[in-house]
């Protein structure tokens, strides 16, 4: 069939499904896209012509439509992925934010970025890059290292592929993320006669590998050893549908289950045996058990610093760790004995091997929940602190809504006080923890899940950062639930700095003072309501927590895109989490804060381990 590169590549994708424990979709359904002069007539063209195979989404901000497309695929446990193209240039380099997003937190989305001519006979184009070393660079080099699959297509011939290369990396469990194929714009254009074969419908099947025996037996071993074991769960969990196998697994064995912000909702908050988020965020309950115990049995987590509180969480003299994940990368880490495979088929392996073995762990959530009820229920004044705002949107919404975040303040907040009441309630992006991400991301979780009540929770550092994806949804008839809290600044970076003796400098919005030369003047004016108007939202002002939940339902039941603003006390009290979190500070200073709190970092410095295990013998034992 003699079609042009952009239309056989459109064509390829429509064509494309997933598959896994028989149930098939589509493994593109759609794409994003913002076009341009390197685009418009290449991929724009093929998506017009073929609309009726390729819905075709127009975005506001190329860096937000990536989120979008990783909200979606997260929501639908990576199973399927969105594609995006932008033009040359600017277009294409604004989606690097969004491709470090999408592998940091391993969700796949294809990328389909313009590129200079092939041909280069009109070179340099416009924005194009010109480097001394070498005219076979350009700006899309530098998706190469944020990407699990690079390609440029300089000739039709090297689509085929290009395109099967893609796809397998979008569909694999272990290694997979953002997927970039450059596409030159003059090739875009190129017309070419392609085999009916790579163009015919492909399916892709997703593996569930199998735990290896000699591995499980090692993992069974340590595990049987176990007195105090706590189980950490990770987004893995998720993406393999787990859910039921972790509970059943903690329910056979007697291990309490904390969480990470990607795990959370893996065992919901009020079954017996879950103890709350681990680490730095975590819950006093989950890092008292983390400090005693001798075994953690990690299940799908890659074990971020605030995951293990910088290497502070675990303190047991000879604390081991048993690693059951689909990526060896993570399976390895903290010198765990390995278990590589997926999260469902590991735990119910372990679960068979494990007939008749009880940890001894004890503990009590009694206390902790009342500390949790005080928090939602705060009454601090005269502006309500941020966590009655949490505690508010917790009560009144339905179980089966999804709660959107990713930066500042309340992803903290959010995994120490957040009770999920269903397994997909809450999606936190805390992998990459990009301002921006809320409003754009929850659009991605609406078109997953469009039977969902999706809330994106977002302050007003990452509302200024992008909101413009409000302008998608309206245009889309794409109902969100945008909750703005505002506190004029960057609240979690102003505590942070205020703990490391910067005494919150650069962190408000302030107006600059004439006579001190500081950006410590009055408030500035900022009207986050009238600009979400502006968007096209219809918008609702509170100013109490009873206000609040009237305004949630009202939102709840409207069928236009709401915002809510609300404004917020930065400087309201939050429960410790008993933890720590490693960011340096100056070794010498002439402040007397840095000097205090550079005291308090030393101690806690020195409760950090390699988590390197006790010598292997020759048995693995």
């Amino acid at each position: 069939m003699r079609l042009t590169v952009a239309q056989a590549l459109v064509r390829f994708l429509a064509n494309q499904y997933s598959e896994r424990d028989g149930t098939l979709q589509r493994l593109i359904p759609g794409c994003f896209g913002i076009f341009g002069h390197g685009n418009v007539a290449g991929v724009g063209q093929a998506l017009l012509e073929m609309a009726d195979l390729m819905p075709y989404h127009l975005a506001r901000n190329e860096q937000g439509m990536v989120h979008a497309s990783v909200g979606f695929s997260r929501m639908r446990n990576r199973r399927q992925a969105m594609a995006c193209t932008a033009s040359i240039g600017p277009g294409a380099t604004n989606m690097l934010t969004g491709a470090a997003l999408a592998t940091t937190n391993r969700i796949p989305v294809l990328l389909l970025p313009s590129d200079v001519f092939a041909t280069r006979v009109a070179s340099p184009v416009l924005q194009e890059l010109e480097t001394p070393g070498g005219y076979d660079v350009s700006v899309n080099d530098a998706f190469r290292p944020l990407s699990v699959f690079f390609d440029r297509v300089w000739r039709p011939e090297q689509l085929p592929s290009a395109l099967l290369g893609a796809m397998r990396a979008l569909t694999d469990p272990a290694q997979t993320g953002a997927v970039t194929i450059a596409l030159p714009q003059d090739v875009q254009a190129e017309a070419h006669d392609w085999p009916s074969e790579l163009l015919g419908r492909r399916v892709w099947h997703i593996p569930r590998p199998q735990p290896e025996p000699a591995a499980l037996a090692r993992a069974v071993e340590v595990i049987r050893s176990a007195r105090n074991p706590l189980i950490v769960a990770g987004g893995g969990v998720h993406y393999s549908e787990a859910v039921e196998a972790l509970r059943r697994f903690a329910e056979a064995t007697g291990i309490p289950v904390a969480d990470t912000q990607a795990g959370k909702g893996a065992l919901l908050w009020d079954h017996p045996l879950a103890v709350g988020g681990v680490g730095s965020t975590g819950s006093p309950v989950a890092n008292a058990l983390a400090r005693d115990a001798d075994v953690i049995i990690g299940v799908g987590t890659r074990y971020s610093d605030f995951t293990t509180a910088s290497r502070t969480a675990f303190q047991h003299p000879d604390v081991r760790f048993v690693n059951l994940n689909v990526a060896g990368l993570d399976a390895v880490k903290h010198a765990g004995v390995s278990l590589v495979a997926d999260a469902r088929e590991g735990l119910d392996a372990l679960t068979d091997a494990l007939a008749g073995y009880r940890a001894a762990s004890t503990w009590d959530v009694t206390a902790w929940n009342r500390v949790v009820d005080e928090a939602f229920t705060l009454g601090h004044g005269p502006l309500p602190a941020q966590t009655e705002v949490l505690g508010a949107l917790n009560e009144e919404i339905d179980a089966r809504d999804v709660v959107v975040q990713a930066a500042g303040s309340m992803p903290g907040d959010l995994q120490m006080l957040w009770r999920a009441r269903d397994a997909k309630q809450y999606h936190v992006e805390y992998a990459y923890s990009c301002m921006g991400y809320e409003i754009a991301g929850a659009l991605g979780v609406k078109m997953a899940a469009p039977d969902r009540e999706v809330w994106a929770l977002v302050g007003d550092g990452s509302y200024l950062m992008m909101s413009s994806e409000i302008v998608t949804a309206v245009s889309e008839g794409i109902k969100l639930n945008v909750v703005i809290v505002q506190n004029h600044g960057f609240a979690s970076i102003g505590a942070l700095s205020e703990s490391l003796g910067s005494q919150r400098f650069g962190t408000g919005y302030r107006y600059r003072d004439t006579a001190s030369g500081m950006l410590d003047g009055g408030k500035l004016p900022i009207d986050l309501a009238a600009n979400a108007a502006s968007l096209g939202a219809e918008v609702i002002r509170v100013r109490t927590i009873p206000e609040l939940r009237a305004a949630i339902a009202t939102s709840r039941a409207s069928t236009r895109t709401t915002a809510i603003h609300i404004e917020t006390d930065p400087l309201a009290p939050v429960p410790s989490s008993q933890s720590w979190w490693d960011v340096p500070v100056a070794e010498v200073s002439a402040l007397d804060s840095t000097q205090q709190a550079r005291k308090t970092y030393e101690s806690h410095k020195a409760q950090q381990r390699p988590l390197l295990g006790p010598p292997i013998g020759r048995n693995g034992s």
